[in-house]
């Protein structure tokens, strides 16, 4: 492994020196497949792939979008994202999950492995079903990501990028599932789950279908002033070498992406950066509040989003997350033990947006741990009609949410909240 770490930022010229040598170790290359986090992730992906695009000059080389089930980046976020400009030999793809003919399936993992890691909670087969190009004619592959507290993955980055990032729709399902089924307070901030299992193997077919040698660069990085800071990068090859620069990447992730808090808070503003576009990917403003004890018994967690006008871009996603409403674990599977007809994925999201919550089947009363609002461009009925509460967005006000029990969190959804009794 090839690394540079600093907690209080990496200089360029240093980290540039880092990444050429990482570049310059590579075997050379006709042809190279880059997948990188897309337009919702933070990084610092746009000092990397100029460099990589310096490294294989004249070869040609496609850079695919690992958005799992987001909508498809546009050109100007491609050249946002990367720093470079598409041309006669740079290609910029995005990943389609539910268009079966960009997909192949490669294999399975096996029912009874599923059921071991989940103590009995999933029992099914998990078809890993990726990306086709990821078996294409190259001779080089190479995995950007970034590694921050995950609700499904304890964290993100590494072997990530494969699954879910370039998965098909059941293997995205199962996968999300699984971790549901066990809760984000059991998983978010920690390096070994249930979610990183399957992503480990599943990863593990992958990589022996692979053609190509793959490496990995996973970054670590901070915000100051909306700039983005490097404070850690981390190269290795192959399977093995993904899993040492996540658990390296998770380690530095868990020193600078956690705050700490002194007692339980009551009332919460997330307000959601603009790169959070859908209540889909601003539900992180409630999973990174639900470590126990972060939240008063019955607080309000407000998501404060004008910019956020819809659910889900995607007209079926939005469809699934509105015939089932935002509700707790046991409500949304009692839901789904009626016959009501949503994919995995979409009622994973509602669960965890929702939180901790008990529900009663006979006399169908919920009662939830806290409060979410929605404070964004959604009109009040459809917010209700999804079963969340409804706040004007232009009735926020900052100077109200400060003192005891109150906190106003800028770039909302970014860091994972915990207790400071619990800080080792």
């Amino acid at each position: 492994m090839k690394f540079i770490e600093d907690l209080q930022g990496i200089k360029k010229d240093k980290l540039e020196d880092l990444i050429f040598e990482s570049l310059k170790s590579l075997p050379p290359a006709k042809k190279v497949l880059i997948l990188f986090p897309d337009y919702t992730r933070t990084d610092f992906s746009h000092v990397i792939a100029p460099l990589v695009v310096e490294r294989f000059e004249d070869n040609h080389i496609d850079f695919l979008n690992a958005g799992g089930t987001h909508r498809h980046m546009t050109e100007d976020e491609f050249i946002e994202k990367l720093g470079i400009r598409s041309s006669q030999n740079i290609s910029f793809l995005n990943h389609s999950f539910s268009d079966p003919g960009s997909l192949v399936t490669i294999g399975k993992i096996k029912r009874e492995i599923i059921v071991a890691k989940t103590k009995g909670m999933l029992n099914c087969d998990i078809d890993i079903t990726v990306n086709r190009l990821l078996f294409s004619d190259y001779d080089l592959l190479i995995a950007l990501s970034g590694t921050v507290p995950h609700e499904a993955a304890g964290y993100s980055g590494g072997l990530k990028i494969f699954l879910p990032g370039v998965s098909g729709p059941k293997a995205i399902d199962a996968f999300h599932w699984a971790a549901v089924l066990v809760g984000i307070p059991d998983i978010i901030g920690t390096v070994e789950n249930i979610g990183r299992d399957i992503i480990n193997t599943g990863a593990e077919i992958i990589f022996k279908k692979l053609k190509c040698p793959a490496y990995s660069f996973n970054m670590i990085n901070t915000e100051d002033d909306e700039e983005t800071v490097p404070i850690g990068l981390y190269t290795d090859k192959g399977y093995e070498g993904f899993i040492s620069a996540y658990n390296r990447a998770a380690k530095a992730s868990s020193a600078v992406h956690v705050k700490y808090i002194e007692e339980p808070l009551s009332k919460v503003v997330q307000a959601i950066p603009a790169n959070y576009d859908e209540i889909w990917l601003a539900g992180k403003g409630s999973y990174k509040l639900q470590k126990p004890g972060v939240l008063a018994r019955g607080a309000e967690v407000i998501i404060y989003a004008p910019h956020i006008k819809n659910f889900h871009s995607d007209p079926l996603i939005e469809a699934d997350l509105l015939t089932l409403g935002y509700h707790s674990r046991d409500h949304v599977c009692s839901l789904l033990e009626e016959g009501a007809e949503v994919s995995k994925n979409a009622a994973s999201h509602l669960i965890n947006v929702c939180g901790p919550g008990s529900f009663d089947p006979v006399y169908k009363k919920e009662d939830l741990a806290f409060k979410v609002i929605l404070a964004t461009s959604i009109p009040e009925d459809k917010c209700r009609k999804a079963g969340l509460s409804y706040r004007d967005p232009s009735a926020i006000k900052r100077a109200e949410f400060e003192g005891p029990g109150k906190l106003w969190i800028e770039e909302g959804g970014k860091y994972l909240y915990d207790i400071k009794r619990r800080k080792q």
